[in-house]
């Protein structure tokens, strides 16, 4: 018997691709948005870090799928450690544009020409989105530098939202990289989340599966937080994890140790 049959599960328990109205809505989802919302207004560039697994490209998602689609452009790029030319291709593949060029150059005018479309004639406000921002090379700090440099600095036309591990904050700090951090107007580090914290997103992901009251007694919820260590996708796993050991031995009730049978066998 599977585990969804067991416990009377109506969706996938601990999904990462939640509908946006489905994620819940912590304070630091919120103060991400605030952080968002005032960059681009300002034309600038955010930065937002955390530990893999706290919930950085959720809260993206989430901020960026409240933006009006007839007023922004979120344009996405997960980055890569590779040159300018790596983000330049999923940057022209977001403004549609077509071409087999490898000039920088070439590369560099047809986004900004879109750009300056976009706000000019379209009355669109681009948003450059990175995530995975802490694995770009030095070297390419310094060339979103220029790509967002309007009419001698003067237009703020694409604002950035840098997201990635906490050592994106110190990648920053390099020579290369002064010009575009001079630009960081809004900072936000997602911490990992408290017991109760954790015991709250459980009991909401449940919810969403179809279930009123959580399997989970309060020793589960305390493994399940001391074992992600407060990080969510962690808690992903394990939860889904102790559930299934729990299936295993027909227990409705999901304990510590089914949460502990879970870690030894998932990390």
């Amino acid at each position: 018997m599977s585990y969804h049959t067991f416990f009377g599960l109506k969706g996938q328990p601990f999904a990462a691709d939640l509908a946006l109205d489905a994620i819940l809505k912590t304070d630091d989802l919120r103060e991400v948005q605030q952080r968002i919302l005032y960059t681009i207004e300002l034309g600038a560039i955010a930065l937002v870090t955390g530990e893999v697994g706290a919930g950085k490209s959720t809260a993206l998602r989430w901020v960026a799928g409240g933006l009006h689609p007839s007023k922004y452009k979120p344009l996405w790029v997960t980055a890569t450690s590779g040159s300018i030319l790596e983000v330049y291709r999923q940057l022209l593949a977001e403004l549609d544009i077509q071409t087999a060029s490898s000039s920088r150059a070439i590369l560099t005018g047809l986004i900004r020409t879109q750009i300056l479309a976009l706000v000019q004639s379209k009355k669109q406000q681009p948003v450059l989105i990175i995530d995975e921002a802490s694995l770009l090379r030095l070297d390419v700090f310094a060339e979103l530098h220029t790509l967002t440099q309007f009419e001698g600095d003067s237009k703020p036309y694409l604002p950035i939202i840098l997201a990635g591990q906490n050592n994106l904050a110190d990648n920053l700090l390099y020579r290369t990289a002064v010009p575009l951090a001079s630009r960081i107007v809004a900072r936000r580090h997602l911490q990992e989340v408290n017991r109760e914290g954790m015991e709250r997103y459980l009991d909401h992901h449940l919810k969403i599966a179809g279930l009123k009251h959580s399997p989970f007694d309060a020793q589960a919820v305390t493994a399940i937080h001391q074992g992600s260590g407060g990080l969510f996708r962690k808690a992903n796993h394990l939860a889904r994890g102790a559930l299934i050991a729990a299936t295993s031995e027909k227990s409705q009730l999901v304990t510590a140790e089914h949460v502990r049978r879970a870690a030894s066998e998932l990390f």
